[in-house]
Parts: C-alpha cells; sequence; structure tokens
C-alpha cells in the first residue's frame, strides 16, 4: 500500500471513530500515533518519536510538549496534541510557539488528530511563525497536499526541500482562503473592481446595491461552469452507463447479497428511469475515484429506488449510492463491513465534500489501482 492508500485508509477510519473519541489521549492513540506510523516514524522507538517531551522554557520549568521527532539524534519536528472534538486555534499554539525557539526542531505541528497545521520559522530565525505554512485535513484534503505531505515522510524529509516551497504554500493557501472569502461574499473592495470594468457609469451607492447580487452569482456561476469543465475533461466518452440487466444483480442494504427475481421483473424494469441528476453525480464519482481506479471499472447501474455506482461492475464492490429520485436527497457510502450509511446532500456539489471516504472505499478492494 503506497502511502496515499495509507492516508486515504485512516482517513476512513477517523471519519468512522470520530464521534467516539471523546478524550485527547483517545485522539492520540486513535488518529495521531497511527498518523506518524504512516510517515514512516516509529511510535514504539524512543530514539525516534519521543513521547512527553521536556525541555525547561526561560521561567517555565519542566513544560512538555506531546511529541518530538528525532532523526539521527536531532530533534527535526515538534507535535503539540488536542482532542479531536475541538477546533485547532491560535490559542493552541502557545506551548508549541515556546519550545521552538528552545530546541534545534525547524518545524512544529499543531493538531486534533484530524487537522494538522505545518509551521516553521520563515518571518523571523527560530521564532515560530504566527500562521502555518501548510494545513492538512484529514476528511477533506486535495492530491497536491498528498504530494507536499509525503515531503515528512521519513525517508524524503529533507529540511531545505521543505523550506523551498514552505512560503508559496503559505501565501498560496492564504490567498485560496482569501479567494474562497470572497466568492462566498465578495467585499465591497471587489464588487467596485468587478463593477467598475462592466458599468461606465459611477458607482453610487444605489449600483452598488444592485450590482451586488449580480457580483455574487456570477462568481458562484464562474465557479460552477470551471468545476464542470473539469469533470467534462476528466470523463472518459467512450465508458458506457450499464443499466441492469436482471433486478437479481441489485443490490441489498447491506450489500452482501443480491435480491430475489419476482415474477413481473421484467415489466418492473420499464419503470426505471436514469435521469440526468444521476449521470451527473455518476461522473462526479467517476472523476473523484479516477485518482486511485481506473474510470473504465466504474459503472453505474441503475434500479427504482436509487442508482448503484460499483467498481468492476460487481455487486459486492460498492463504491456509493444516488438516492435522488424523492425530494431529499441522499448519498450513500459504505464501510468496510459494506454496510450503507446515508447522508443527506443538498446538491450534487455536496458530493465532493465525501471524496476521501469514496477514495477510500476504493482502496478497500485491494486491486484498486490495477
Amino acid at each position: 500500500m503506497d502511502f496515499a492508500d495509507k492516508i486515504a485508509a485512516l482517513a476512513q477510519r477517523i471519519a468512522k471513530q470520530k464521534d467516539a473519541i471523546d478524550t485527547e489521549e483517545a485522539t492520540k492513540t486513535a488518529f495521531i500515533m497511527p498518523f506518524l506510523r504512516d510517515l514512516g516514524y516509529d511510535v514504539f522507538d524512543p530514539h525516534v518519536v519521543v513521547p512527553e517531551f521536556t525541555a525547561d522554557v526561560g521561567v517555565k520549568k519542566g513544560e512538555k510538549v506531546d511529541y518530538a521527532i528525532k532523526l539521527d539524534g536531532k530533534v527535526v519536528m515538534l507535535v503539540e496534541c488536542k482532542p479531536c472534538k475541538g477546533a485547532l486555534s491560535t490559542q493552541h499554539m502557545s506551548q508549541l510557539y515556546r519550545y521552538f525557539s528552545v530546541t534545534e526542531a525547524r518545524f512544529g505541528i499543531l493538531t486534533n488528530g484530524i487537522v494538522y497545521w505545518f509551521f516553521t520559522d520563515l518571518e523571523q530565525a527560530n521564532k515560530m511563525d504566527a500562521k502555518p505554512f501548510f494545513e492538512f485535513d484529514m476528511l477533506n484534503y486535495r492530491p497536491a497536499q498528498i504530494e507536499e505531505l509525503k515531503k515528512f515522510v521519513i525517508g524524503n524529509f529533507d529540511v531545505t526541500t521543505i523550506l523551498e516551497t514552505a512560503s508559496d504554500l503559505k501565501y498560496g493557501s492564504l490567498l485560496m482562503r482569501e479567494i474562497a472569502n470572497e466568492i462566498d461574499a465578495p467585499s465591497d473592495e471587489v464588487m467596485r473592481l468587478l463593477i467598475g470594468r462592466v458599468y461606465d457609469g459611477k458607482l453610487t451607492s444605489n449600483v452598488l446595491a444592485k450590482f451586488g447580487p449580480l457580483v455574487q452569482k456570477a462568481m458562484k456561476d464562474t465557479v460552477r461552469e470551471l468545476v464542470n469543465q473539469r469533470l467534462s475533461s476528466a470523463m472518459d466518452d467512450t465508458a458506457k452507463i450499464a443499466l441492469p440487466v436482471t433486478p437479481s444483480e441489485m443490490i441489498k442494504l447491506d450489500a452482501s447479497a443480491v435480491v430475489e427475481t419476482p415474477a413481473d421483473s421484467t415489466r418492473e424494469l420499464d419503470d426505471i428511469v436514469t435521469t440526468q441528476e444521476e449521470i451527473d453525480g455518476y461522473q462526479i464519482v467517476r472523476a473523484i475515484v479516477r485518482e486511485v481506479v481506473k474510470v473504465e471499472r466504474v459503472i453505474m447501474r441503475d434500479a427504482k429506488s436509487y442508482c448503484a455506482i460499483l467498481l468492476d461492475d460487481n455487486n459486492r464492490k460498492p463504491l456509493c449510492r444516488l438516492h435522488l429520485n424523492r425530494g431529499v436527497k441522499y448519498l450513500g457510502l459504505f464501510d468496510e463491513g459494506k454496510n450503507e450509511e446515508r447522508v443527506r446532500i443538498e446538491s450534487l456539489d455536496d458530493i465532493f465534500a465525501y471524496a476521501n471516504r469514496l477514495k477510500a472505499t476504493a482502496v478497500s478492494y485491494g486491486d484498486a489501482l490495477k
């Protein structure tokens, strides 16, 4: 299993277990130690991973940081842990900040086992920056972020290489966040800039009020169109959509057996209509899992009450189900036991929020990359 597969498998575990984890110690055991292990660090070797690392900091004696990571006997990373049910905040940085300045570590990690903030000293030597240069969310990451995370794998770890891209990562992510904020709620500054390029009149308060909703809608429509274009280019135009041959091929709720074929099954097949929304949802799923599986292996099989998306057209390899034919829409996700969990979605775009779980499900079948 390569690194991306390990992270996807851990992400699937975290999604299933996070609601049952209540304490910091449980978070360390269930999520953080496996994460360090997947990076290649032996969590049971005190020469590599030092728990409860102590260093005197000014007048504060005996303070401890949760883990120190050592390579060749030198501390290279410090890890401060928080419970998974609490969001990370700048208030959690103080201890890590103090330790950073009195050790030889060049990197500090603040984490709740789900989100990881990576810090270094870009602004001032030997003084940890106030903002992370890299953030990694186990339940919502992009493929490019996996490549950045790989730099911290024990066999790849090189301080110079990481620092060469740290500045671009830091300011690139901050710019992305600002752009996302502008798309969600354009500021007056951005609205004036855009309106001024298309409107020749004076930008009065009435003009801004009139154009404001239009600017916001245009920005969101532009993003949606760009996403649709990327999806279209990712699709294999020659791949077919497989419709059901017999109801006996349809998946039961636990995906472990098949449905008996009723006597009037032929007539029931005539009632199955594959909608454009189901096809669009199928294309989104294919675009997501194509990172870990060849797209031609992903097949859609429609039924009256749901649309199944399978690997290898195999009932025992369900990727997900689309429940889109009613007023309330659901995405059916599968755990390791092939039990379906239905999550409510407002639109097809919400499927992207579960990209990591879909990829982890594909990987769980063992031969997903072939």
